[in-house]
């Protein structure tokens, strides 16, 4: 955690954090550890060069454009270490270094349960999400998702009256998709919309993974609602119980792919729910058995090689060089990092990737090894 004595007080201090958080080679866990051994934000930013391979520090004009940007907006910053930062998020391995917040921020103090799923919902699934997120709220809790269609969008709805939080993946000011304009305005209002990417970004497939640990990171469990296989909504779950979060999943046919990812996990011994009330139970009862962030059904059974990626295809040929610095010896993150040139955000995004195409395996202490 950042000591309260190096935190901004002043807009200039907090334009410089801004700043280092913004800086190419500054992720996560840079920020707090340049934050833990400087004095302020100032000195971090100026021994930047000196510590960080290739690292080069955010510009004041670009800051300041982007502040004016989250002005116009509404949006306030929250920073780590700060009151109105949320506590839960604060918790993780990797919180962001700051949110831009559009709406209460208390909402996100408040308890929370993701309510997340499918994009291609079935009728009964957007029912039963809407269900589960109304009886959710009235019984106190804030209902966590990720603003996306099909169940997220039925958990917002259904949570507006009693407070609902957005984790988006792009701009607090950039509506994806665009026909929740009228759902981003009401939850703004009424609850609380956050992001960590800057103002007016657009988002991109390697923001959702990165937006879905900030999902887990705000909720004490995980409810999945209709998931296949190989869902994203399967990184949240696997995320959230890194991160020592409960997960829980509402069983399906096992006619129904939607259905196959909430199956699988409960098989290995996530909560099966049926109701706002079977989440209050599996929240107040020791857990005899959970499923294991390995044992989750985000690859195929055996590895297999990349496709080529197309020409031009910037993720791709990312994703294959990161591929090809590891072997069956595991590599420190920050080492990969530094190897590749990726920031750790984009590197993370990428071993989720290659996570999801069975090629890597992920070891404690922060160790990443291919399959081979």
């Amino acid at each position: 955690m950042i000591a309260a004595d190096r935190l901004p007080r002043t807009g200039a201090e907090r334009l410089d954090w801004l700043r280092l958080a913004r800086s190419r080679g500054v992720g996560p866990r840079t920020f707090l550890r340049l934050m833990s051994r400087f004095r302020s934000v100032a000195e971090a930013l100026d021994a930047l060069p000196s510590l960080v391979r290739d690292a080069e520090a955010c510009a004041p004009d670009a800051a300041r454009r982007e502040a004016a940007a989250a002005a116009r907006a509404g949006a306030r910053m929250l920073c780590l270490g700060a009151a109105d930062y949320p506590a839960a998020l604060a918790e993780i391995a990797d919180p962001p270094p700051l949110l831009w917040a559009l709406g209460d921020p208390a909402r996100a103090a408040e308890p929370g349960v993701a309510v997340v799923g499918a994009r291609n919902a079935s009728a009964s699934g957007r029912r039963f999400a809407a269900t589960l997120a109304r009886d959710l709220g009235a019984a106190g809790w804030a209902v966590v998702s990720g603003l996306a269609r099909g169940i997220d969008r039925a958990a917002h709805e259904a949570s507006l009256e009693t407070g609902t939080v957005a984790v988006v993946a792009g701009g607090v000011d950039v509506v994806y998709p665009p026909e929740h304009a009228a759902l981003a305005a009401a939850i703004a209002a009424d609850g609380l919309i956050v992001s960590e990417a800057p103002m007016g970004e657009q988002p991109t497939a390697r923001s959702f993974p990165r937006r879905n640990r900030i999902v887990a990171g705000l909720s004490a469990a995980v409810v999945l609602v209709e998931a296949a296989e190989r869902s994203g909504s399967l990184i949240t779950a696997r995320m959230a119980l890194e991160q020592g979060r409960e997960v829980m999943a509402v069983p399906g046919s096992p006619l129904d792919p939607r259905a196959a990812g909430c199956n699988a996990l409960i098989r290995e011994g996530a909560a099966l729910i049926r109701s706002a009330a079977d989440v209050a139970e599996a929240l107040a009862a020791p857990r005899a058995r959970r499923p294991r962030p390995e044992a989750l059904p985000l690859a195929p059974e055996a590895p297999r090689q990349p496709s080529p990626p197309p020409a031009g295809d910037e993720a791709g040929d990312e994703a294959g060089r990161v591929l090809s610095l590891l072997g069956g010896a595991p590599v420190l993150f920050d080492d990969l990092a530094r190897a590749a040139g990726l920031s750790p955000a984009d590197l993370a995004a990428v071993l989720t990737e290659l996570d999801i195409d069975g090629l890597i395996e992920r070891r404690p202490g922060d160790l990443i090894a291919r399959l081979m």
